[in-house]
């Protein structure tokens, strides 16, 4: 599965925020170490806000500080007036909250003055995607101060305070890019080798795409689409689903780097060209990308420093069944527990021994898929767009997390996937093979 946070689509459609200072370390040491759980490429970390802990996607491509998927949380904010804001499409807006001088909080690292925006939208849900409760995006203020390291080997994010040391090290051992920021977002200068032509490029740092790369294919750029592509679901922002076409380029050369063959997405939107944002850039390196790296971000210095990590060599592998799938609620389940004559729990009973069950009831997640690529393996042999997963290869599909779904999809070409499906109340059996056209 592709999970592609259409974040880069939101503008604020008000006055900017006034100054803010953003995250500041209270402690005297030289680092703090921040843990995050990475879901499909993707960071997540708790944060407190105003006293009430919720869990943020962490992502160098949005500006502003935003909510939403607070059904359950009673949460204070504060100066609350209600704003409009749109995405791509400039005649779709949205109701949303903007409240100013909240407390974001993580253990010795906290913002006192944070403007947030709560989209206030139902339908804007990422916790689906991901198979976690996700409440919210931060970005730009958590990086603003502080030289930063993201660890995805470690999974854990650094925040450096006395930085001399940490200065020398990056100099001997990693590879620099300058960051040009607009509008409080990351650019750097890469280079993309697409059908025989080399070409720079001005791509956003995106830790909050989990693709490879978004290249955009317009006159105004030299970008053009390999013919050796797919027509894809991309993701979803305010505006909609986001469509367009997938494909592997030659490489990207960052700095002295070049990986070869990445998987790019070229998204269908003519109204993008509309947006300053997108006009000024040719494009999005994701975090199927920054993975492979140890990473700083210097945002104090304008600098982003890279080094091959343990995943550099990894390839890009992409879903090769055709469908999307996501996390659908949950539901209660019954199971068998097998107990001996002592109401013990056991696995080995013998013929002679004495046995009977115990049942249990326990919420398990459902899982539905919620779009099918045409003319892939998953069209071809009839699986639909709503059909509820009920197991997957002879397993039940709620042993599985969401991850491990999509891992399976994109695992091994050749390899045959058995669905149990549940359609208006009756259960099909679809098997297909996974097949690659990249």
């Amino acid at each position: 599965m592709k999970i592609k946070f259409c974040l880069v689509f939101i503008f604020i459609y008000c006055l900017a925020a006034s100054a803010q200072e953003g995250f500041m370390m209270e402690t005297t040491k030289n680092r703090i170490a921040i843990p995050f759980k990475l879901i499909e490429n993707l960071i997540f970390i708790p944060i407190m806000v105003n006293g009430i802990e919720l869990t943020f996607l962490l992502d160098t491509g949005s500006e502003e500080t935003i909510l939403f998927s607070l059904e359950d949380q009673q949460l204070n904010l504060v100066n609350a007036e209600k704003i409009k804001i749109k995405g791509y499409d400039s005649s779709v807006f949205v109701e949303a909250l903007k409240s100013t001088n909240n407390l974001l909080s993580l253990p010795k690292y906290l913002d006192s003055n944070q403007t947030i925006y709560v989209i206030l939208d139902e339908n804007f849900n990422l916790s689906s995607q991901v198979g976690i409760p996700v409440n919210g995006i931060i970005g730009y203020n958590f990086f603003k101060n502080y030289l930063i390291e993201i660890s995805y080997t470690k999974q854990k994010i650094f925040v450096y305070q006395n930085t001399f040391k940490i200065y020398k090290k990056l100099q001997k051992k990693y590879r620099s890019s300058e960051i040009v920021f607009e509008r409080n977002k990351p650019f750097i200068s890469a280079k993309v080798g697409v059908g025989n032509k080399e070409i720079p490029t001005k791509l956003l740092v995106d830790s909050g795409n989990s693709d490879a790369l978004w290249l955009y294919s317009n006159t105004k750029n030299p970008i053009t689409i390999p013919p050796n592509n797919l027509d894809d679901y991309l993701g979803r922002g305010l505006s909609g689903e986001v469509y367009g076409k997938r494909s592997r380029i030659d490489y990207l050369a960052l700095n002295e780097f070049k990986l070869a063959h990445p998987i790019a997405a070229f998204p269908d939107l003519p109204t993008i060209e509309e947006e300053k944002d997108i006009r000024d850039r040719e494009g999005t390196i994701g975090a199927e990308i920054l993975k492979r790296f140890s990473v700083f971000l210097d945002y104090p210095n304008s600098k982003i420093y890279f080094r091959k990590n343990r995943n550099y060599n990894l390839p890009f592998h992409f879903n090769m069944s055709g469908i999307e799938v996501q996390h659908d609620g949950l539901q209660w389940i019954k199971e068998e527990e097998l107990l001996d004559k002592y109401n013990r729990i056991t696995l080995d009973v013998a013929e002679d021994k004495l046995v009977k069950f115990k049942y249990k009831f326990s919420l398990k997640p459902v899982f539905k898929i919620t779009s099918v690529r045409k003319n892939s393996p998953a069209a071809a042999c009839g699986l639909l767009k709503e059909d509820v997963i009920i197991s997957i290869n002879n397993n039940k599909v709620y042993t599985y997390s969401l991850q491990e779904i999509n891992d399976l999809l994109k695992s091994e070409e050749g390899k045959w996937i058995t669905l149990e499906i549940e359609r208006n109340n009756k259960i099909f059996i679809f098997k297909f093979q996974l097949q690659t056209i990249l």
